[in-house]
């Protein structure tokens, strides 16, 4: 699997991660992540990147 699909696969199932966390757990008010979608969505982003970076670590060709 190349690094740059791997990534891309991890920043998509981290932004529907996080927008999913919002719809069902996110609160109204108040809360500085959660309580909008686009910021939930973005953080669930950045650690499914965060997430591909030690995969990659792990099945990267020798």
């Amino acid at each position: 699997m190349s690094k740059v699909l791997l990534y891309t696969i991890m920043i998509v199932v981290g932004l529907l991660g996080g927008y999913g966390y919002w719809h069902f757990y996110g609160c109204i008010d108040g809360c500085a992540i959660t309580g909008v979608w686009y910021r939930s969505s973005l953080y669930g982003g950045v650690m499914g990147f965060l997430f591909a970076g030690i995969i990659y670590d792990f099945i990267k060709p020798k």
